[in-house]
């Protein structure tokens, strides 16, 4: 199977696949044996600096799975260390920024260096697991975070639920966040259009916290620079997935501001996204938890999934979320193998 004949492509351009194609995001990753085996020698941040070892990861879950995709072992916070933020993991407490943006000054203080000096490991691994996946008929994604959600976590110096800093920020220096998101506008796209060039059959951009933001805000702070990365990777001419979690009650607008797939979370029905994204393929969107649910449960509500999808041209099965941690791999396995085969009879049908 070529690349271009791939289900998965095939759905980005809503054109009719021999099945409904399926990847979860954060596939690779903690619930995989081999991943964990892999992190007792080895931090994040040494994996993904590390070429050999990034696709090591990438590649796990495509060969223990039926996926229809691959994706580029990364995380969306390295991208801010070349901007001269600090980064560190911390174990039990996740990503920490140790000198957070906190001022106007600290925006101008940050750099912008291309994409190539600033992310090159992970550029590396992109065409490591490209040449790997390529005669295999796999698609590879590159992605990276979006402006907002990257704008979060260098404001907040690290998670938060509602990010109140970063809002308070962006509330009070309204010009200084314009000066921060076009920054970071830049960097994004500027490292997506690399990636495609590596050799990432698509991209994903991740805006994972922009369901914090009521749909005025979205469209005042955020619309006009997913728009302009949108549109400068869509010179590359690799399918784009926008992904937010938590925009359900305006998910017109995140589609308006581009992406060729979008992705939902689990939050709202598929078919009722569906008509609010409109003539766009679309990604998702079963609960993450399902996959720790009885096989009954998990089956049931995938084939949910499946029946407001109806078999239309542009669905590209995935959770609302990534796998979670303690996710059974065998519950992986049947669910993948369950929305080919199920859908693939649909087709037929």
């Amino acid at each position: 199977m070529s690349l271009e004949s791939s289900p998965f492509l095939l759905a980005c351009r809503r054109q009719p696949a021999p099945h409904t194609p399926v990847w979860l995001m954060r596939q690779a990753g903690r619930y995989m044996p081999e991943y964990r085996e892999l992190r007792t020698r080895h931090s994040i941040l040494e994996i993904i600096g590390a070429p050999e070892l990034a696709v090591e990861v990438t590649l796990q879950p495509v060969n223990a799975f039926p996926v229809d995709a691959a994706i580029i072992f990364s995380d969306i916070l390295p991208l801010l260390r070349g901007m001269g933020l600090s980064l560190e993991f911390v174990a039990g407490d996740g990503p920490r920024i140790g000198n957070p943006v906190r001022s106007p000054a600290d925006v101008d203080r940050l750099a912008v260096p291309p994409a190539e000096e600033n992310v090159a490991s992970t550029l590396e691994a992109v065409r490591l697991a490209s040449a790997e996946l390529t005669p295999r008929g796999v698609p590879l994604i590159g992605f990276a975070g979006a402006p907002f959600t990257l704008a979060c976590y260098a404001i907040e110096g690290g998670g938060s639920r509602q990010f109140e800093t970063a809002k308070a920020f962006m509330y009070e220096h309204p010009a200084a966040w314009g000066r921060l998101m076009r920054k970071l506008s830049t960097l994004v796209a500027d490292s997506l259009m690399a990636q495609a060039r590596a050799g990432a059959s698509a991209l994903q951009l991740f805006d994972s916290w922009a369901g914090v933001l009521s749909a005025a805000d979205y469209e005042r702070y955020v619309g006009p620079y997913m728009t302009s990365v949108c549109e400068t990777v869509a010179a590359t001419g690799v399918p784009l997935i926008s992904f937010s979690t938590g925009t359900g009650g305006y998910l017109g607008t995140v589609a308006a501001a581009g992406g060729d797939v979008i992705g939902v979370d689990w939050r709202v029905p598929l078919d009722v996204a569906w008509q609010q994204v409109g003539d766009r393929a679309i990604m998702g969107n079963l609960d993450p938890v399902l996959l720790k649910a009885p096989w009954r449960e998990l089956r049931a509500q995938a084939d949910d999934v499946l029946d407001r999808a109806a078999g239309r041209p542009g669905h590209i099965f995935n959770l609302g979320h990534g796998v979670l941690q303690h996710t059974p791999p065998e519950n992986v396995r049947r669910l993948v193998e369950h929305v080919r085969t199920r859908s693939a009879r649909a087709v037929v049908a």
